[in-house]
């Protein structure tokens, strides 16, 4: 991607497509068909092998030994911590929660630039996270639920958990961005992340039952696998080669849109006023942690 139009357009689609996936996901999770580990490794795996095979079209580059431990960390919080947590986090909420606690990454960032870059953080910022994480609260501790097996403060702490590792993956990827091709630097990735899923996922991926699937469950399943994983983990950097981190994880507000909407069209989940709730104030602590503080003009006397 050479323009900004097209990052902008690839940053989009990403979020667009991770706002189908909390309804496809979760009903796959919910009716038993696949369990959320074994989701994983089939994510990690075959996206693995379509990036493997992508990259044998590609002009072959060579890892620098120094950036092998940014590999590792990327694909531990990329791929391992960030699936972990978000599927085991579906098996207990519900998309329309997932979506709304996911828009917290910016306030993430924030507070992790604080504590790592020391980095400085003004009171309206201070007050955008206070916000956001009350939101988070509501939603978790208030909101209901839409299955009588769901338990929605424990759902809603993995996803914040998916959220924060999200959060450390791409910053990690952000100094590999501009030194490897995508498609170099993800299939290490999906391999490194393969290996590590697979001690968690193999003993639920035997217990698959491929006469339990139905038409909405395969594509939910390559939807997931083909859209939401090969597809936007190669969009992802390729935003990031134009945009700035931050700049992509803004976009993670399209993410609730089109999960509530998607969700509701198709009888997955409902809307009330907590989740109202929580959306405004954690969309508005997100909005007051994402503004840019304008610089003080210094009057002549």
């Amino acid at each position: 991607m050479k323009t900004k139009t097209s990052a902008f357009i690839a940053a989009i689609s990403v979020q667009v497509i991770y706002g189908f996936t909390f309804t496809f996901a979760n009903d796959v999770i919910d009716a038993g068909i696949v369990q959320p580990y074994a989701f994983i490794v089939l994510r990690t795996s075959i996206s693995c092998l379509l990036f493997w095979i992508v990259s044998l079209f590609m002009p072959s580059e060579k890892i620098e030994k120094k950036d092998y431990k940014t590999f590792l960390w990327a694909a531990f919080f990329g791929m391992n911590i960030n699936m972990l947590s978000f599927f085991k986090g579906l098996e207990f909420t519900s998309p329309i929660h997932g979506s709304v606690i996911m828009t917290a990454v910016p306030i993430i960032v924030l507070i992790l630039s604080s504590i790592y870059l020391k980095e400085q953080i003004s009171k309206k910022k201070i007050f955008g996270i206070g916000l956001g994480l009350t939101g988070a609260v509501v939603l978790s501790v208030y909101g209901k639920a839409s299955r009588s097996g769901d338990n929605i403060l424990l759902g809603n702490s993995l996803i914040l958990v998916n959220a924060i590792s999200y959060a450390i993956y791409l910053i990690f990827i952000k100094k590999l961005t501009h030194k490897y091709h995508p498609v170099t630097f993800i299939k290490w990735l999906f391999l490194i992340g393969t290996i590590l899923n697979i001690p968690f996922g193999y003993n639920e991926l035997l217990e698959i039952k491929l006469n339990s699937f139905n038409y909405y469950s395969l594509f939910s399943v390559a939807f997931v696998v083909l859209g939401a994983t090969f597809g936007t983990y190669l969009l992802n950097p390729l935003a990031l080669r134009q945009l700035k981190a931050s700049t992509v994880g803004t976009f993670l507000y399209l993410q609730p849109f089109v999960a509530t909407l998607f969700s509701i069209a198709i009888g997955s989940d409902f809307l009330d006023e907590i989740k109202i709730l929580a959306a405004v104030l954690i969309f508005t602590g997100v909005f007051l942690v994402s503004s840019k503080v304008k610089p003080t003009i210094k009057k002549a006397i």
